[in-house]
């Protein structure tokens, strides 16, 4: 595993109004799930993400990259190891992987993504 970013979050108050804004501004390829109510955009080259909506704990600005790992627990241990802290525990996503969020020790929030597909 190289380590890769595999995702990235940024929040939005309107999801779809924010995946509409990028798709006209760069025009990124912007899908909803609607199973899970999800805003996903696509650049052409690089990692693809998401639209988080805001609450409590998401605010502007609270942009989050999710880093490839083939072991959430081992990788949440030795960040734990060096100084961050468990923000949410490894969380399966039905039939596309596994996440978890830490923050580093100076409090950004970094995600961990499994993909349940092989390659």
């Amino acid at each position: 595993m190289t380590h890769a970013i595999v995702h990235v979050e940024l929040p939005a108050a309107d999801a779809k109004a924010a995946g509409k804004f990028y798709h006209d501004l760069f025009g990124w390829k912007v899908e909803t799930d609607d199973k899970f109510d999800y805003v996903m955009f696509q650049p052409q080259d690089g990692p693809g993400g998401g639209m988080a909506p805001l609450s409590d704990d998401v605010e502007p600005g609270d942009t989050v990259v999710y880093v490839g790992t083939d072991d959430i627990d081992a990788t949440l241990a030795k960040a734990e190891a060096l100084g961050a802290s468990v923000v949410q525990g490894e969380m399966e996503i039905p039939g596309m992987g596994w996440l978890a969020v830490f923050k580093d020790p100076t409090g950004n929030r970094v995600g961990l993504w499994k993909s349940a597909r092989s390659g």
